[in-house]
């Protein structure tokens, strides 16, 4: 059992009880996010769920911490401590759901479960374009830049992002989270094995129909494109829709359920 100070309960977070052979869903969040985002996404898949929702640091009890300007460093990170925490143990299928900048982590964390023999029975990438696909000169560079960005895209209080106070708290997580996405490179050779599923709001600024449907080069398993009506944050008003989607496809392309082949 991990000690109180082990990096995996540095990294991951678990809100509700989860039947003995529940699918694990592990979650990443978007730039600025933090693991709480998800904790309703927890509330309403348990007990067939256990949701593990990652905690970047430099937000929140880990705001301490410098935060990691690199996605692959990230997840190297993030893959340690879910190994440490025995994530996919005993049969267990193990599934991973990424929002924004928190796709392209939960893609990489997805290649380092394969190159080690395991993997994710099925890979969700939500409210990002493709690897592949990079737009030059859109990521913001400055706070001031970074703010507007944030504060058109919604998902944020906008009390934090008018409060100098709160906003000094965040900003640090925010300036990292920026530089990492757009250090990011990946081309069309970056691919898994395992189903990915694509998720995207049909009126979200960061993600064309093209570039979400560009991620297909970046599995040689199954793949899907599900579109919900909203921006960039859609999954806070299709929260229903988004979670039957997981629901669904764990159990169809992944073959996820309990008792299957990925079940024990």
């Amino acid at each position: 059992m991990p000690s109180p100070t082990s990096v995996s309960d540095q990294w991951i977070r678990r809100y509700h009880r989860a039947a003995e052979d529940a699918v694990e869903l592990v979650c990443f969040p978007h730039a600025g996010g933090s693991a709480p985002y998800f904790a309703p996404v927890s509330a309403a898949l348990s007990p067939a769920f256990e949701v593990m929702a990652v905690q970047y640091p430099g937000r929140q009890e880990r705001r301490h911490l410098a935060g990691i300007d690199d996605i692959p460093e990230l997840a190297r990170q993030a893959h340690a401590a879910l190994a440490e925490a025995g994530t996919g143990a005993h049969g267990r299928p193990v599934a991973l759901f990424g929002h924004s900048m928190g796709a392209l982590v939960a893609f990489e964390v997805a290649r380092l479960m394969e190159r080690d023999g395991g993997g994710p029975v099925v890979l969700f990438v939500s409210g990002r374009r493709a690897p592949s696909r990079v737009r030059g000169g859109d990521v913001p560079h400055n706070d001031a830049s970074i703010v507007a960005d944030i504060r058109a895209l919604g998902g944020t209080d906008a009390r934090v992002l008018s409060d100098p106070e709160l906003l000094g708290m965040v900003l640090p997580a925010l300036r990292s989270d920026y530089r990492a996405v757009a250090r990011y490179r990946q081309g069309e050779d970056a691919r898994i094995g395992a189903p990915l599923v694509v998720l995207t709001g049909d009126g979200d600024p960061h993600t064309s129909p093209e570039e979400a449907g560009a991620w297909r080069a970046h599995t040689t398993g199954p793949f899907e494109v599900h579109t919900f009506p909203g921006g960039h944050f859609y999954l806070e008003d299709q929260m229903r829709p988004v979670l039957a989607t997981i629901r669904d496809a764990v159990g169809r392309l992944g073959r996820g359920a309990p008792g299957g082949p990925y079940g024990g």
